[in-house]
């Protein structure tokens, strides 16, 4: 992997572009959710939020999930980038880990708005929406702040 140093520079962008893309879907999505609750389920605006929430997942949010874990994975395995012992870096992953989980309980919501169950009200959702934004705080925290020790 030492290859890639020379391009360290090239995939943090690539991972920072990537992660600001999943993080966009992540805001968003929740939040259609919210409106999506106030629709009539078999009704014209129903059809259309499902439309948006399985584009906005299928081809916004999964594929930049995917190369955010892809270029991170990377960035960890170069030699010098990641102080393995530093509980920053860990707060940092098991973030990266809960965002993944909130991803996936999306796509069951998303299922479950297609299936016209309503599993969940609108306060529930307004509530899971202020969750990416709690778990972007602590990511950008431990990653540039770097608490904790290195």
């Amino acid at each position: 992997m030492s290859i890639l140093l020379p391009w360290l520079g090239w995939l943090k962008v690539v991972h920072i572009l990537a992660f600001t893309s999943w993080m966009a879907g992540n805001f968003y999505l929740p939040r259609l959710f919210v409106y999506h609750t106030q629709v009539v389920p078999g009704s014209t605006e129903d059809a259309r939020f499902q439309i948006m929430e399985r584009r906005l997942l299928r081809a916004i949010m999964t594929p930049a999930m995917i190369v955010t874990l892809l270029s991170g994975g990377t960035l960890a395995s170069l030699p010098g980038v990641i102080a393995w012992s530093a509980p920053w870096w860990w707060i940092k992953l098991s973030s990266v880990a809960l965002l993944c989980g909130f991803h996936g309980a999306c796509a069951s919501w998303r299922r479950d708005f297609a299936r016209g169950a309503r599993r969940h009200d609108e306060r529930f959702f307004r509530i899971a929406n202020e969750i990416p934004t709690l778990l972007l705080v602590a990511i950008v925290i431990m990653i540039v702040v770097r608490p904790f020790g290195d």
